[in-house]
């Protein structure tokens, strides 16, 4: 058996467009037919450019090979052109192409992907969610309104969740790190305190930052959430030096998560050799696929570190996610986005009930692609799948978070 045929299907989601502008999907054929499906995280060029790449990495370094190889395959992929270092995104091309290997693998041995991985650890995976608006609330005041966010974590909680993720902290600006507005750490501080006071101790709090500032200012933005004990503060710095997160670690009593803007075992060593993460983050679009996620995860045992994977995809990536959630013995939780165009693109293949996801037991990822759907949605924007601002943090009418796909400039 052999890899044999590529296609590459940009899909858009329809608004409000949670999960990103868009997603890259992969469908790898080989010369006995069988297909197998995997999604390339977001990239750091359009997705028209990014076509390109995915098909330069698989004519290059994976067609006519069999897709059991996976190894070899990475490390053709890893070291080529003389680099042997992480790039997001050749290695996020790779990721979805090899996710698609394994998927091929497991319905040709007519078992799950978990079972290629060692087996199944967690006979169900628990589940978090971003607070989304709900229908009744105002799509854009929702961001900065604690009294919203604790509604729709009431929400979340009657539906069964157990973790709930929000970020009132202010804007992603291309700056770098910035030293927050003292606004935005108090309306942080407001939302924690409304989501607590309405869900009590049924839900852990996970607060998101997605590096926007600098080490000093994440302290301070930190130590201020600490009364109401989040589970994690997620990416408190940019990802760009690795060292520094393991001074927010040492100040601040909440244990710091990172990783969905990191690629392969050597970032995510470097945080955990560092004590700068107990809780990491891949995304398996872009970490490296299943096989260099499995590892990464084997190395976080030693340092007693946590997995929780990161979608903010469609559900090809979080398919796999639960594929390798189930066979993780270090696995604290994983993302969900629940729209019915996630669930539809699936055919419906994978839910979330009262806040778990069971451990499929279908072959493969365990899922099926409407094709037809992928295709009849297809991306004519300008913007990439995720982008920062341009100006700097309002220091004078404070800021506000559009949710993750604001409306694309024009």
């Amino acid at each position: 058996m052999k890899l044999q045929d590529l296609e590459v299907i940009v899909t858009a989601p329809p608004a409000p467009g949670w999960g990103g502008r868009y997603w890259i999907l992969v469908k790898l054929t080989t010369d006995t037919g069988l297909i197998g499906w995997g999604e390339c995280y977001a990239a750091s060029v359009g997705p028209k450019a990014m076509a390109h790449v995915i098909a330069d990495v698989f004519g290059r370094h994976m067609q006519n090979e069999h897709p059991e190889n996976i190894e070899k395959m990475f490390r053709r992929v890893y070291s080529s052109g003389f680099t042997q270092r992480p790039d997001l995104t050749v290695m996020g091309a790779f990721s979805g192409l090899e996710i698609a290997c394994w998927d091929i693998l497991g319905k040709h041995r007519n078992r799950p992907v978990w079972a290629l991985l060692g087996g199944k650890m967690n006979d169900r995976i628990r589940a978090y969610t971003y607070l989304y608006p709900l229908p009744h609330h105002d799509p854009v005041a929702f961001w900065t309104s604690p009294e919203m966010a604790a509604e729709s974590a009431t929400d979340c909680v009657q539906r069964g969740y157990t973790a709930v993720k929000f970020d009132p902290a202010g804007p992603y600006t291309l700056r770098g790190g910035h030293m927050p507005a003292q606004s935005d750490i108090t309306l942080s501080v407001a939302f924690c305190k409304a989501i607590r006071g309405a869900i009590g101790d049924q839900a852990d709090l996970l607060f998101g930052t997605h590096g926007q500032f600098s080490t000093a200012g994440a302290i301070r933005l930190g130590q201020a959430l600490e009364p109401y004990s989040p589970l994690w503060f997620e990416e408190p710095v940019p990802p760009d030096n690795l060292l520094e997160f393991h001074k927010i670690a040492k100040a601040v009593r909440i244990p710091v998560a990172a990783g969905e803007r990191l690629t392969t075992k050597a970032e995510f060593a470097t945080l955990l050799q560092t004590g700068g993460a107990e809780i990491l983050q891949p995304a398996l679009g872009r970490a490296g696929g299943l096989w260099e996620t499995k590892k990464i995860a084997a190395i976080a045992e030693v340092f007693n570190a946590q997995l929780a994977p990161h979608l903010y995809a469609g559900p090809v990536e979080w398919a796999a996610n639960i594929q390798l959630a189930v066979s993780t013995p270090n696995l604290l939780m994983a993302e969900t986005i629940e729209t019915p165009f996630h669930s539809a693109l699936i055919c419906n293949a994978l839910c979330v009930e009262n806040g778990y996801i069971t451990a499929p037991e279908t072959p493969g990822l365990g899922i099926q692609v409407d094709e037809a759907l992928a295709r009849a949605h297809p991306y004519h924007g300008s913007g990439l799948h995720l982008e920062m601002q341009e100006d700097p943090c309002n220091y004078q009418s404070g800021n506000a978070f559009l949710g993750g796909a604001p409306p694309a400039r024009q």
